[in-house]
């Protein structure tokens, strides 16, 4: 449903080292870079960017969830977070209050958004 997403960062240069390394377990990587302005994705097309806060006022937290192959990339995305020194949400488990098989893991950005890698497959 979602062609791109975009959200602000307070700090731009702390938020892609945070995404450049949790999005790599799980297949992503930087596809463009104008400096303050960084395109991950897939394959080569961008379908999430992140750039400097330019509007509104104070904090308005946004939850992103980042599809993973399988539950073993769920896990990588997680290590990288702890190893970045990411705020711990929620270790990776298995949530049957959402479907059978989902396969999760959440935690902070430097902005405070809550990250999410999932799984929605048993493996």
């Amino acid at each position: 449903m979602l062609d791109h997403l975009s959200i602000q960062c307070a700090d731009v240069s702390a938020s892609s080292r945070f995404y450049d390394a949790v999005l790599a377990p799980l297949g992503g990587g930087r596809v463009m870079d104008f400096g303050q302005v960084v395109g991950y994705g897939v394959g080569g097309k961008p379908d999430f960017w992140i750039g400097p806060r330019a509007t509104g006022e104070g904090f308005r937290e946004a939850h992103i969830a980042f599809e993973a192959a399988d539950r073993a990339a769920v896990q990588a995305f997680f290590d990288a977070a702890v190893v970045a020194g990411c705020e711990v949400l929620h270790e990776p488990r298995l949530w049957p209050e959402y479907h059978p098989g989902y396969f999760g893991a959440f935690v902070r950005d430097p902005d405070g958004n809550n990250v999410e890698a999932v799984c929605h497959s048993g493996a």
